[in-house]
């Protein structure tokens, strides 16, 4: 049934509002009008002229009114002598091509249309031979049905929209359909479908400032009929789940995860984290307001090495139409070779000893330590050879760029020459690694390292320092605890669960500071603050990112304070921990010479993958002559090689594409050739069945609406489609003649003529002038 605002527009104004939007308006121009219209016009004015000359007992707002009303009476009538008019193109029965696309996703399977689901729906009224639909559709036009997830495909038979397609591609369906149907005149195409659109962002290239979905249209006007529920009564969706695609082997990584709800505010769940199917956290979530989506970070112990699939989800609640939302997959690739990391020291001190004591237990950190002893002579530990670093800090960047993580103790900035000062922000910056400024008498502003190029790394401005302070500098007592940010940071957890851990910090011994900090830079986050217990706060540990790595600084001297403290147990673990964590979470981002990013981890079979690499040489300087390969392994063992090609846009940017045919985890093995060194990087694919479908599955109805209206279509419900047969007719597109259709007799027309005359009349009465 037409809905009823529009039957009743039709029933005032004789035609659809389809024929008002569509329509040109036009006038008559014979002369019998235009003499007719000068003849309503005399009388309009002797009306006028009446009313002026009315005995002096009218009122002149009476006389107003009346010659006002009757005015409008003969204006009317005036422009009913003018013949008014709409001019619009329709299509010529029989003689267009109407495509109908109907959506056969995996989210038509829902069962939000009056208890049935939407596939039911879209089969009994487009797809069915005896629908009254296409029976009307059909009277006009010559029909081609089609069904679509992504490329469209011709309906043979209904019990072929099986709801078995793993996304909704429209731009792709409507720019197909019209490929297909390039030599027939197309009216036009109507799309029915729940408008889920989840294809990649650059599937089809559009028109500058254009829409890609409106542009895959082509000019041909598109008709959508929305399915489903705008909003869900009840509904709980993981919506995002964020981990490091790399990690360390025995590191505990923290998931940023979104959750929204509908119809279950305040409702405590299970957020469950699964590593390869085994339970591996679970932490209490309350849900947010309806609509809302809450932010929720929670810790997950990783596994063994390999690349392990870690599943967050919550249980499905009573009342739920869909359950398949409550769940997001992400893949980790966890390794176990050791992280070099390079740590300088100006002079011995327990710092060093207690760091080196609590990470030599740590197997996925190697710790290379040189120690300034006297001048020009140091303390190497942890060096590969009796060569490496024979002759003090590196003096170049291949060999400093060789390690993936830097800590700076107590050393002053003369110690360093220019270049190397140099050395160590493009370390960070350039070769993306991280780097750790800790506290002491030489470090920071104390150190001289204002005005330095480091000075722009640190994250917190450096206070000038005062003259003649030295080794004299004065100490002050910091009591740390977590900031809100620092309370779920990987690097902060000292216990096993997030509220252990932030109760520990609160009963860890103060330590003490000598360094004075200006304000924190705009980019950096305070993980740790001190509380002073004799002078001002200051950060305990705060870092940024600067170009591709990032820095952190501990602006105090005797965190060992935490292991040998008389108030802490010799079993206390506490200070190891955060010092394995804080070097793992250093280091966990810092490229290789060669990375390899798959444009997605989870697809369905035969669904095409892109594979980027990025290559470096020893400097980390973009090489566009390498030779890339990349090798897949399937489940079952078969090998795919794939070169790589250098995309000659990107310095350094290889690419390669490639559809896992097996469903399954396929490995990728991407190796490089840098002149005569070889370097490799792999990845993982997880082949299976998708649940983006799922995820934002209510019916869209802007987007639908948006691109009806681009195209010069309408958008339809269940409740209003009924009109579509009546509106499609009127297109520009396809074999059309202009047609006209008469205003002046419309009903309301008629309705106000007669209005103002009684409205004239009954004024006369009222105010007894009659």
């Amino acid at each position: 049934m037409a809905w009823a605002g529009d039957a009743a527009f039709e029933f005032l104004f004789k035609y659809r509002p389809v024929v008002f939007e569509r329509g040109e308006l036009v006038l008559a121009d014979a002369p019998g009008a235009v003499a007719a219209v000068l003849v309503a016009a005399a009388v309009g004015g002797a009306a006028i002229v009446g009313y002026a000359r009315a005995p002096s007992r009218v009122s002149r707002r009476d006389r107003a009114v009346l010659a006002a009303l009757r005015v409008a009476a003969v204006a009317l009538v005036a422009l009913c002598l003018l013949r008014p008019a709409l001019e619009l193109s329709e299509a010529v029965p029989q003689r267009n091509v109407l495509a109908v696309l109907l959506d056969d996703s995996r989210s038509m399977r829902i069962p939000d249309v009056d208890g049935a689901s939407r596939a039911d729906w879209v089969r009994a009224g487009f797809a069915d031979p005896a629908s009254e639909m296409l029976a009307r559709l059909g009277e006009k036009f010559q029909l081609r049905v089609f069904r679509f997830a992504g490329a469209p495909e011709p309906l043979g038979d209904a019990a072929a929209l099986a709801g078995d397609g793993s996304a909704t591609r429209l731009a792709l369906a409507l720019r197909e359909a019209r490929a297909e149907l390039a030599g027939v005149p197309l009216a036009g195409v109507v799309v029915v479908s729940d408008g889920a659109d989840n294809a990649p962002p650059d599937e089809t290239p559009a028109a500058p400032g254009t829409w890609p979905i409106a542009d895959a249209a082509g000019g041909v006007p598109v008709f959508t009929v929305g399915v489903g529920e705008e909003r869900f009564a009840k509904d709980i969706a993981v919506r995002r789940i964020e981990v490091p695609r790399t990690a360390l082997a025995g590191a505990t990584l923290v998931a940023d995860v979104t959750i929204s709800q509908r119809g279950y505010a305040g409702q405590v769940v299970d957020l469950v984290v699964e590593d390869e199917g085994v339970i591996a956290s679970t932490q209490r979530v309350t849900l947010p307001d309806d609509g809302e989506a809450a932010p929720v970070r929670v810790r997950v112990p990783l596994g063994e090495r390999g690349v392990r699939r870690l599943r967050v989800r919550v249980a499905p609640r009573e009342g739920e139409l869909i359950a398949e939302n409550n769940a997001r997959d992400a893949l980790v690739r966890v390794d176990d070779r050791p992280e070099r990391i390079l740590y300088l020291e100006g002079e011995p001190r327990f710092e060093m000893k207690f760091i080196r004591r609590a990470v030599e237990g740590d197997s996925a950190l190697q710790l290379v330590t040189l120690q300034r002893t006297a001048e020009n002579k140091f303390l190497r530990l942890g060096v590969r050879d009796s060569l490496e670093l024979v002759t003090g800090f590196p003096a170049t960047r291949e060999e400093l760029f060789a390690f993936r993580g830097i800590v700076l103790g107590s050393v002053e900035a003369n110690f360093f020459t220019l270049e190397q000062l140099r050395m160590l922000a493009d370390f960070v910056s350039t070769r993306g690694g991280g780097l750790l400024l800790l506290g002491g008498r030489r470090a920071f502003a104390e150190g001289g390292y204002a005005g330095t190029p480091l000075a722009d790394v640190i994250p917190v401005a450096l206070a000038p320092a005062r003259a003649g302070e030295g080794a004299d500098a004065p100490v002050g007592t910091l009591r740390v605890e977590p900031t809100a940010a620092g309370a779920a940071h990987p690097s902060t957890q000292v216990a096993s669960s997030l509220e252990e851990s932030a109760a520990r910090w609160k009963t860890l011994p103060a330590v003490t500071t000598v360094n004075r900090l200006g304000a924190t830079k705009p980019g950096a986050t305070t993980l740790l603050q001190g509380r002073g217990a004799d002078g001002p706060d200051q950060p305990v540990l705060l870092w940024q990112r600067y170009g591709r790595g990032r820095v952190l600084a501990i602006p105090v001297q005797d965190t060992w304070m935490w292991q040998m403290h008389a108030d802490v147990p010799l079993e206390d673990e506490t200070h190891e921990t955060f010092w394995r964590q804080l070097l793992r979470w250093l280091v966990s981002e810092t490229p290789g010479q060669l990375a390899v990013t798959p444009s997605a981890d989870d697809v369905e079979p035969g669904e095409t993958v892109s594979l980027r690499a990025e290559v470096s040489d020893a400097l980390y300087l973009k090489k566009n002559d390498a030779r890339v390969a990349a090798r897949v392994t399937a489940p079952s063992g078969a090998v795919t090689e794939l070169p790589m090609d250098w995309r000659v846009d990107r310095d350094g940017e290889y690419g390669a594409a490639f559809a896992p045919a097996e469903a399954g985890r396929h490995v990728v093995e991407v190796s490089a050739r840098i002149g005569d060194r070889v370097v490799t990087d792999t990845a993982a694919i997880d082949a299976g069945e998708s649940r983006r479908e799922w995820f934002d599955a209510e019916m869209r109805a802007p987007l639908l609406r948006r691109l009806a209206d681009e195209t010069g279509g309408r958008f339809y419900t269940p409740a209003t489609v009924d009109a579509l047969p009546e509106d499609v007719v009127f297109t520009e597109s396809g074999t059309t003649v202009r047609t006209r259709k008469e205003l002046w007799d419309m009903p309301v027309v008629f309705l106000l003529l007669i209005g103002l005359v009684v409205g004239e009349w009954g004024w006369r009465r009222v105010r007894g002038l009659a």
